[in-house]
This record gives C-alpha cells, structure tokens and sequence, in this order.
C-alpha cells in the first residue's frame, strides 16, 4: 500500500500525518486520501481536480510533471509525497 507524506509546510495549514493509502494509481491513492481528510484536497488540486501549480509529486523519488496522469501509477512501496515549491 502506498505512504502519502505531505511537507511540513502543508501541515502548517491543515493537519495531514503520513497516511498509507489504497490505490493502484496516483488519482486513485489521493482520491481515498481526500476521502479521509477532505480538507486537503482543495490545497492540493484545483476545482478542475488538476495538481496545483505550487505543488509537486514524488512517486519513488521521481517527480511527476505537473499534468498529473489519472493513469500514473503506484507500487507497493511508493512513497509519495506533496511538496510545495519554493518560488
């Protein structure tokens, strides 16, 4: 199952622990993150569900481009992780 990681900066603005979620694709493991701590979806995505532009995502310490693919997808031990950009 993947671990989901958020920044430290995240979590000054909503609580978000590290959390394993279901999931074989990104889309699919933030969609059930969202469903337990609905508040971070609207840090993380826009209202179109397209990635924030001040965010970024890490599958395997890879990051993904910002035109998140609903078909990117997981490993049982992925660890992704939501950062915010610096500038």
């Amino acid at each position: 199952m993947p671990r989901v990681v958020f920044t430290k900066n995240l979590q000054r603005h909503v609580p978000c622990p590290p959390v394993d979620a279901k999931g074989s694709t990104v889309c699919d493991v933030l969609g059930n993150v969202f469903a337990e701590n609905p508040r971070l979806r609207g840090y993380i995505v826009d209202e179109h569900g397209a990635l924030r532009k001040h965010m970024t995502v890490f599958v395997n310490n890879d990051q993904i481009t910002m035109t998140l693919r609903h078909d990117t997808s997981v490993s049982r031990r992925v660890t992704q992780e939501a950062r915010r950009n610096a500038g």
